[in-house]
């Protein structure tokens, strides 16, 4: 879990309450996201890149959700040259490892170098190069780091997901410590879709985090999907929630289907690896090598059922319109639930569906393309993007670059050169 198993667990103290609050003041000071960069386009692969690269290093959620919400500031402040968003994105990667985590899970310098798309890309970190770029992220950011992300609220939130009163189908819950588990999962899943859109920075953290329990007990068809003991304890009712679970239900549809589309496709290499951002599905998860899988079994399809939560029409209509994506299949009771199910969603999220902007993906639903178009208007599309990379077997060290004073320029806020300040 990372950082003395995060302070002991805060959350099942009796300072949680406390801690909770102190969060939900210091989001109300975070920085405005304007999604102004021009290689806004570029976001999700590097968001996904970042979340990869956590995973390689066995970061926690906290440390992940702030380098890439570190990575988004820094792209909304500066026109940052592509090339040079590696960097940046690596030394938000360090920078929130170092704050969140213990000394020894921070990535060493050696280590980044020897990715194979560092070598691809003829780059190569050193420690001068990285304080001043430490440097100049801590300065962007006012030298302050705390800043709170959903990852920072979502296990307070988990604490009371799932209560003895809750049903499943109707039907008190056979095990509610595994029913806490698959509602673990799921959680997890929707926080990590959270990341790959910056349509969820209109939100607040505090925010997503509850739209991420909400939508998990959507689909393992817990009710009511939102009780009056979560209302108390996120300070949410379920109209504030409705915008970002229809979004997550949406990634989670695409998700489906690109899970279905990958098992019908025969697996092949491709014929040539490409280091530089190109214009079609993004695929970073190519630079970590992945076991084939071992599992035959066919994903459940189930998004939620809108007759088994009557109750949803009258909080959303739209959401009243999501429907199971196949044929009718039963979801079996959550304590009997196959592990794949996560798994091949999870996969899902790196292998290029489509962005979650209410610009995109919503023929299927288009009544929830006019619900939602005026409360995200302002967020312009997020375009897909496709990189392939491979990792070096050995550390392999390329030539130094040499950063001049226009290696970054501000395009909003900024007068001076990123290294003539």
């Amino acid at each position: 879990m990372g950082k003395m198993e995060r302070e002991l667990q805060w959350w099942k103290g009796q300072l949680a309450a406390d801690i909770h609050q102190s969060l939900r003041i210091k989001e109300l000071k975070l920085p405005i996201y304007r999604a102004h960069s021009p290689q806004i386009g570029m976001r999700r692969y590097f968001a996904d890149l970042l979340a990869i690269l956590s995973n390689r290093y066995q970061l926690c959620p906290t440390a992940r959700h702030l380098a890439v919400y570190l990575l988004d500031l820094f792209m909304d402040h500066y026109d940052v040259a592509v090339k040079q968003l590696y960097v940046i994105a690596l030394s938000c990667l360090l920078l929130a490892s170092k704050f969140e985590e213990k000394e020894d899970r921070v990535p060493k310098l050696e280590q980044l170098n020897s990715l194979g798309f560092m070598c691809s890309l003829n780059l190569v970190l050193n420690k001068r190069d990285l304080i001043k770029m430490e440097l100049l992220l801590l300065e962007t950011f006012g030298w302050n780091l705390c800043m709170p992300t959903p990852a920072h609220f979502i296990d307070y939130y988990l604490h009371a997901s799932v209560q003895e009163g809750d049903l499943y189908n109707g039907w008190p819950l056979s095990s509610l410590s595994k029913t806490k588990a698959f509602m673990d999962k799921y959680t997890h899943y929707f926080l990590e879709v959270s990341l790959q859109d910056h349509a969820f920075l209109s939100f607040r953290p505090s925010q997503v985090a509850a739209a991420c329990v909400a939508a998990s007990r959507i689909c393992l068809q817990i009710s009511p999907s939102w009780t009056t003991a979560l209302h108390l304890l996120t300070g949410y009712t379920w109209d504030h929630l409705t915008q970002c679970i229809e979004l997550m239900l949406l990634a989670h549809d695409n998700d489906v289907k690109e899970a279905n589309k990958t098992k019908s496709t025969p697996p092949h290499r491709p014929s040539s690896i490409q280091s530089q951002p190109q214009t079609s599905h993004l695929s970073p998860v190519s630079a970590i090598q992945r076991p084939p899988s071992s599992s035959t079994s066919s994903t459940p399809q189930l998004l939620f059922q809108s007759d088994a939560f009557p109750h949803l029409s009258q909080h959303s209509p739209s959401l009243s319109q999501l429907q199971v994506l196949a044929e009718s299949q039963a979801l079996g009771p959550v304590v009997n639930m196959s592990q794949d199910f996560l798994q091949s969603h999870r996969m899902g999220l790196l292998t290029g569906a489509a962005s979650m902007t209410p610009a995109a993906g919503f023929s299927s639903y288009p009544s929830l393309t006019t619900s939602l178009q005026q409360g995200a208007r302002a967020v312009p599309l997020q375009g897909p993007i496709s990189v392939q990379m491979a990792l070096a077997g050995e550390p392999r060290h390329c030539l130094s670059m040499a950063y001049s004073g226009g290696y970054l320029g501000a395009h909003h806020t900024f007068a001076a050169g990123c290294f003539d300040r």
